[in-house]
């Protein structure tokens, strides 16, 4: 390789490639792989089926005949991405397939241990998080057609047909929307170091369009979710086994390790954006609702929480506003924290509908004697009504982190 140009600009310190984040898509893997290599195919076959297994209570069977695989003939990051993805929709299936009283101690050596390789290769935890169900699976149905709800699917499913594809995509269109914003953090860096205010509220306004934008995006939820199939079939696949009293003990991995194991389910939580826009912002969450906060980075992929770090320790955004005493980059940061704050207090709106609201109605019907065990006979679980499917009890954590977002705000 020849050395470069004296004349060449030196990269940004916060280019984004360096953090596996794309210009196009943000934290989304870019048109990820829907196939592994062909040694990989009874992982593949099982995964096409989940929903049906799951139904007919066949998956653990279908499991337990699997024949153990090696992981040496996956080779980079998206066949490891791919692999990560089917394992934790099958782990999901197989834990929770007879619903959250026929639960198991023991996830099986032929699954548990090709799991563990590539959660430790990717450094990320075994099992489904946000990286996986949103960020690494979906796919274009037609290849050069746009990136909207019409012309998406997911790769891997699971129980809850057009709810669950449109929970997914919709969550999906969300990460999209925040991309200008996540741009515009590199802007807005760049702009502090320099002490240009000029880009420095170009970036602002930016960003502030991207938050809005974010919830716009939120706000389809609504067209393609239904409530009682998110809470009553939907959910209980994304429960963990840390702080879910259905699964007190953990998990044990067969073949990694004798002692069970813990860990938090998907949760929003683990989306890097908002930790991003929060860290350039300098909002500043209280002790409980920060340490949640905190454990969920250990969820995400290690160069987003790398990125998330990287702005942590960047000159003050806020300072800055601050002491330049300008009245319009006030406004300008204000509008980015009062869209943050507005997101927040929306998502609460969304959570209200589509579980608080949805397990006083399961509670009202749980005592119908035509009740079947597990999920898909949509029995819906109760260990979780007051909590998200990451362990936080959820409408106090998040009335806090919205909290103080608007505590963000520069009064003038």
């Amino acid at each position: 390789m020849e050395a470069s140009d004296d004349t060449e600009e030196p990269p940004l310190p916060l280019a984004l490639a360096r953090f596996q984040v794309s210009e196009e898509f943000g934290f989304l893997l870019p048109d990820p792989l829907t196939e592994l290599p062909v040694p990989y195919g009874p992982w593949m076959d099982i995964a096409r089926e989940l929903p049906q297994l799951i139904t007919s209570h066949r998956l653990r069977s279908r499991v337990h005949q699997m024949p153990q695989l090696s992981t040496q003939h996956l080779r980079g990051h998206e066949e490891l991405h791919l692999a990560h993805l089917v394992l934790s929709f099958i782990t999901m299936g197989y834990v929770w397939q007879e619903g959250e009283e026929g639960t198991v101690q023991v996830l099986p050596r032929n699954l548990a241990v090709p799991y563990w390789e590539v959660s430790q290769a990717l450094g990320l935890p075994p099992i489904l998080s946000h990286a996986d169900f949103v960020l690494a699976n979906w796919r274009r149905k037609d290849p050069n057609g746009p990136l909207e709800i019409e012309n998406l699917d997911t790769i891997i499913t699971l129980p809850g047909g057009e709810s669950l594809r449109g929970f997914i995509l919709v969550t999906l269109l969300v990460e999209k929307a925040a991309v200008p914003g996540i741009k515009a953090i590199t802007r807005a860096l760049g702009a502090v170091a320099q002490c240009d205010e000029e880009t420095l509220h170009r970036a602002l306004e930016e960003l502030a369009g991207a938050i809005e934008a974010m919830s716009e995006a939120l706000r389809k939820m609504h067209d393609y979710v239904d409530p009682e199939v998110f809470y009553s079939v939907i959910r209980i696949f994304l429960s963990g086994w840390k702080d879910n009293p259905a699964m007190a003990h953990g998990l044990i991995y067969e073949g990694v390790s004798p002692e069970p194991m813990a860990f938090s389910g998907g949760s929003a939580a683990q989306s890097t954006v908002l930790h991003a826009f929060d860290e350039l912002l300098g909002i500043c969450h209280r002790e409980d609702s920060a340490a949640f906060l905190r454990r969920m980075r250990e969820y995400m992929p290690p160069p987003h929480r790398a990125f998330v770090e990287e702005i942590r320790g960047a000159v003050s955004l806020r300072q800055l506003v601050l002491s330049s005493g300008t009245a319009r980059l006030r406004a300008a940061f204000n509008r980015c924290v009062s869209a943050l704050a507005a997101f927040r207090s929306y998502h609460i709106t969304i959570v209200t509908k589509y579980i608080a609201a949805a397990a006083a109605k399961a509670k009202a019907r749980r005592a119908e004697p035509s009740a079947r065990a597990g999920p898909s006979a949509g029995k819906p679980p109760s260990a979780l009504e007051a909590k998200g499917t990451g362990g936080s009890h959820i409408f106090s954590f998040l009335k806090s982190i919205r909290d103080t977002t608007r505590e963000g705000m520069i009064s003038a």
